[in-house]
């Protein structure tokens, strides 16, 4: 069975004018009755000047719980179909991710009771209905864990009473159970909430080894003190956010947290012993720009270079263009090659260039060293293109001369370079990918084996050898006579 792939729907409503427009509409409302209500509530809030897709969905949402969990019904409906049709993409994870998102801007603005309803609505609609994706092999595991992760940012912002933590406690374990899902931390959340002996303690700056944990801290233990961390900051409970972040080990939180608060010697202070990530510097250093401690800055993003990580070209990267603000050239340079042994590019090597000037030769022998060495994929235009600007042609030619005709454009770059300095490379290497082609019968790409074959006449030509392009032209037409649009192709002027 062929696979479709589904045009968005900005694509589709391009293809027609206003009438073809207004007659889809009719029709899908002849189909699907109860579409009219809802097309009647958009074009009243769309003739509103003050009208945003958001606000829409928050009416919604507010004021009629069942239209949400209609909208959610219908996304499943709506994976079936496409599914059924031959579609191949997923499209239950995004729009389903979208909505969880609402539950928690709602709990952002304050609106905890609102987030709760949202939250309560998509899943048991989901466990509900799960069993008609899942015969499709619909994944639940990346919307569990959004809503577990919800769930608990919300049950730890509003403030529930005893009776309303026991229900959710139920229904949590009910859709576990129902749905094969993990609502372990939503669960531990709402057992702990904020009166956690070892929590409070913690926030009190009683800081242990245990955390903020009676005993061994479990699987989601980072997940929690992270969601606990985030509603601290929007609180401004900016003490307890440190007690909590040393206590659970959150040293990026920790450091970031002192430098936001302008804390900053402290804060360096504390990354000579702390700081042991890439990731972690680079947050740092960058929260340190942003409050003007640009020295401070420069100096924890050059340590963070020699630390492990994975941000070794941004943070290369960033930490030359910061040298280079504060006049420490060799700094500068030293990143940028940081960086540029992480992700070579042409680009980057210019700007070595430039930044090493007199010393260059030394330089560019170790940038080439690392080119050489790379084991990393996706390098191969840099390469050529680094190796070719040096006039490196053997180079160039070692880089491209086994990769698939996917990467024709560096491939032909290669050969029109090479054509004076190894022809006999170039004839051979286009010869193999045109006749690949042409013998394989594929008529739409005869205009790929052309391509080709003109890079061949060219290194036959530049060789001074036109007879023999003649005669392996003409060796081609004959073998190929039939392939009539392929004919038409070889008859062309440059094809002589």
């Amino acid at each position: 069975m062929s696979i479709k792939q589904l045009p968005s729907i900005e694509k589709l409503l391009a293809r027609l004018d206003l009438a073809q427009t207004q007659q889809l509409l009719q029709d899908l409302v002849a189909k699907h009755p109860e579409l009219l209500e809802e097309i009647d509530q958009y074009i009243g809030l769309m003739t509103n000047p003050s009208f945003s897709k958001e606000h829409f969905f928050v009416r919604q949402t507010t004021l009629d719980p069942s239209s949400l969990r209609q909208q959610v019904r219908q996304i499943i409906r709506d994976a079936v179909r496409f599914w059924e049709e031959g579609y191949e993409d997923d499209p239950i994870s995004e729009e389903l991710l979208n909505i969880v998102q609402f539950a928690i801007d709602f709990n952002e603005r304050g609106e905890s009771k609102s987030a709760l309803a949202i939250l309560e609505v998509i899943t048991s609609t989901c466990v509900e209905n799960w069993d008609d994706v899942a015969d499709y092999g619909a994944d639940n595991e990346e919307i569990v864990q959004e809503l577990n992760e919800a769930w608990c940012e919300v049950i730890l912002t509003a403030e529930l009473t005893s009776k309303e933590k026991v229900d959710l406690k139920i229904k949590l374990e009910s859709w576990q159970d129902e749905w094969d899902a993990d609502f372990g931390l939503a669960l531990e959340a709402l057992h702990q909430g904020w009166h956690y002996p070892p929590l409070i303690r913690v926030l009190q700056g009683d800081i242990t080894q245990q955390g903020a944990w009676e005993g061994e801290a479990p699987e989601y233990a980072d997940d929690l003190a992270l969601i606990r961390l985030k509603i601290l900051e929007r609180q401004e409970r900016y003490q307890e956010y440190l007690y909590l972040a040393k206590a659970e080990g959150q040293t990026q939180q920790y450091l970031t947290m002192l430098g936001h608060l302008g804390r900053v010697e402290e804060a360096t202070e504390a990354a000579q012993t702390q700081m042991i990530s890439m990731d972690t510097a680079f947050a740092l250093a960058k929260t340190l720009k942003d409050q003007g401690a640009l020295p401070q800055a420069l100096d924890i993003a050059h340590k963070g270079l020699q630390l492990p990580g994975s941000y070794q070209y941004e943070l290369g990267n960033w930490t030359s263009d910061l040298a280079i603000e504060l006049g420490n050239h060799p700094l500068a340079l030293s990143a940028k090659k940081a960086a540029f042994k992480s992700r070579p590019s042409f680009e980057d090597y210019r700007r070595i260039e430039s930044l090493a000037g007199e010393n260059w030769t030394n330089v560019k022998t170790e940038l080439l060293t690392v080119l050489y060495t790379h084991g990393g994929w996706g390098i191969e235009e840099a390469k050529v293109d680094i190796f070719l600007y040096e006039g490196l042609i053997d180079d160039a030619i070692a880089t491209v001369a086994e990769l698939s005709s996917y990467y024709s454009t560096i491939i032909r770059k290669v050969m029109d370079a090479a054509i004076p300095h190894n022809p006999d490379w170039v004839i051979a290497n286009a010869r193999r990918r045109a006749e690949t082609i042409m013998d394989a019968g594929k008529s739409e790409q005869y205009f790929h084996a052309i391509d080709w074959l003109k890079k061949v006449r060219a290194a036959y030509l530049a060789a001074g050898r036109q007879s023999d392009w003649s005669t392996y032209r003409a060796k081609l037409m004959q073998a190929h006579a039939r392939k009539h649009k392929l004919m038409v192709l070889f008859k062309q002027p440059d094809m002589d």
